[in-house]
């Protein structure tokens, strides 16, 4: 950082001070970093802040070692969680305060004097010290105390990993909108809410929803005098203060309870890779006991310890939907994996027919949904499906071509678009060419179509030609077509259907 001269007298300057912003860890004084003591010791000026009643935590955790010549800057905020009728609201209250106890620290620095910023926890993990800092650090020279963080001290007092291996952990404000919370619980493998106090009803609602209460951990004032540790589920939300955190441990380390009855979800994974997988989705894969699917597409999906991987042919979506009831009926929590979205051509049905057979009767089925390939594709050129659209299959292997040709052709003459699914594979060579022989006699011939081949895969490949021109030596099992209607148009490589359709 850059060293500001101030004017002394007599033309003298003085050279600036510096600013430190002191982590004073979770509470327990004993936690305190053996810098952060020597800072606060050397220091000028020693700066905290305080709600309107003017207790401070972070001077009582740095009380031991402050001097009586020590200059104390107490920073009173002007409102925490009551209203305000400061004409810019609660934020307009928070950006003068933080304004006004800037210029007051600067003061000091540009006296020469060194002022220790003081911060509970870590200074720059949702402390106050950032907004001194932001405000400072580009004029004074500046360093930053690490401290122990109030994530860490949950995690030592529940006495259980937080992350093991390759689990991601997350760390929420409990201020979030409740279904924002609920959706990164449930995609998260184990989690850390701050902020709770008046937010508790809507963490407890988001974490019940998220299907995680029966593994959350309830820690209230680590490391410090009041300390509390519970279950989730059994706190009363009337006392839960401030300063606590709900903990997801680590699944590894602490899997889940076993379920009481098994059940089956059958998740869509989504075109490709994880950036097409819905935050529900992933969460069920993480939650699963055992995972069924095609190999190919249980591939995709990270392995976990714990779980079981039971992948099989492409060709067995009854034996595989089977298997995983099976399992489902022996207490076990399954998955069933599927590409894109499971009720489009894929495994949703299989497992839904299967389940409505006497054996399978009482066991729950669920359906998660995921991207399609339809939609993947058109994503990549524009806006071909935005008005009205048939989802057809090519695949003749469990219906006759005659109904296939059929339904073509009618939704051909009703002028809308298609999205063309299993076009093609080894052994079905011939169905691209009569299909574009079927859709010649109601369309242009320089009708857009879409080729979308492996989207958002490595090999992914998506061009347009005239329909005219469609090669069926082009199309393979891992292609999408996407048709347009007569209003489709096709212009500087964007294909798009009008919302409003001539009278």
């Amino acid at each position: 950082m850059s060293e500001q001269q101030t004017a002394g007298t007599a033309g003298e300057t003085t050279p600036a001070g510096r600013l430190y912003g002191v982590g004073l860890g979770p509470g327990d004084p004993s936690l305190m970093t053996v810098r952060a003591v020597e800072v606060i010791r050397e220091a000028d000026v020693v700066a905290y802040h305080s709600a309107r009643h003017g207790r401070s935590i972070a001077r009582s955790i740095a009380a031991r070692h402050l001097r009586p010549e020590h200059i104390e800057e107490k920073l009173v905020y002007p409102v925490t969680t009551e209203t305000t009728d400061h004409p810019g609201g609660y934020r307009g209250a928070m950006e003068e305060f933080y304004a006004e106890a800037a210029a007051r620290l600067a003061a000091h620095l540009d006296a020469g004097r060194t002022v220790a910023v003081l911060a509970e926890g870590d200074p720059m993990f949702y402390g106050s010290y950032m907004h001194m800092h932001k405000r400072l650090a580009d004029r004074y020279d500046t360093e930053v105390i690490p401290g122990v963080t109030s994530v860490s001290a949950a995690a030592a007092r529940l006495g259980t990993p937080l992350a093991e291996g390759e689990e991601v952990l997350t760390i929420l404000p409990g201020t979030l909108p409740e279904e924002e919370l609920t959706a990164r619980l449930a995609a998260t493998d184990a989690a850390v809410v701050m902020k709770l106090g008046r937010t508790f009803p809507t963490v407890r609602r988001a974490v019940t929803e998220a299907g995680r209460l029966p593994e959350a951990r309830y820690v209230e004032r680590a490391t410090m005098d009041g300390e509390r540790t519970a279950p989730l589920a059994d706190v009363d939300e009337q006392t839960v203060p401030y300063f606590s955190v709900a903990v997801l441990p680590s699944r590894v380390a602490s899997p889940p309870p076993a379920p009481e009855h098994g059940s089956v979800v059958v998740i869509g994974t989504g075109p490709a890779g994880p950036l097409w997988l819905t935050p529900e989705a992933r969460g069920e894969l993480a939650a699963a006991q055992d995972l069924v699917g095609y190999t190919t597409y249980l591939d995709r999906v990270p392995h976990r310890p714990g779980q079981q991987r039971h992948p099989s042919d492409n060709k067995v979506e009854s034996e595989r939907a089977e298997f995983a009831l099976d399992l489902a009926r022996r207490g076990r929590r399954v998955a069933v994996v599927s590409s894109g979205d499971p009720g489009v051509f894929a495994m949703a049905t299989a497992v839904l027919e299967v389940a409505a057979t006497e054996p399978y009767a009482d066991v729950p089925v669920r359906v998660v949904p995921g991207v399609t390939a339809a939609n993947a594709a058109a994503s990549r050129v524009g806006a071909p499906l935005g008005h009205d659209y048939a989802v057809i299959s090519l695949s003749d292997r469990l219906k006759p071509w005659e109904v296939i040709a059929q339904r073509l052709a009618a939704a051909a003459s009703a002028d809308l678009a298609l999205a063309l699914y299993n076009p093609g594979s080894r052994s079905r060579t011939w169905q691209v060419g009569k299909a574009r022989e079927l859709l010649l006699e109601h369309r242009a011939p320089d009708t857009p179509v879409v080729l979308a081949r492996d989207v958002g895969g490595p090999t992914e490949r998506v061009r347009t030609v005239p329909l005219a021109d469609l090669n069926p030596a082009d199309v393979d099992m891992r292609t999408i077509i996407l048709v347009g209607s007569s209003q489709t148009q096709h212009t500087n490589n964007t294909v798009w259907t009008p919302r409003r359709y001539p009278d």
